[in-house]
């Protein structure tokens, strides 16, 4: 099922992964949908995900899907 509405609304609120100025931000939107963005840079692109996206995203961060490999 694709969004109707992949926009970010300008009163969003961002929530910060852990401490410091590294990371990325969270928010959850009024469409329903989840923006992500780069903490260092809050003024750049953001990804926005479906809940079901999101859920799959989480899924797979979980399980060490993105994790780098070893050399």
């Amino acid at each position: 099922m694709e969004a109707k509405n992949r926009e970010i609304e300008p009163d969003a609120v961002w929530h910060r992964s852990g401490g410091g100025t590294g990371g990325v931000e969270v928010a959850f939107l009024a469409s329903g949908n989840i923006g992500l963005r780069d903490a260092k840079n809050p003024g750049g692109p953001a990804l926005i995900f479906t809940p079901g996206e999101w859920t799959a995203f989480v899924a797979g961060a979980q399980d060490g899907e993105f994790n780098r490999p070893t050399a």
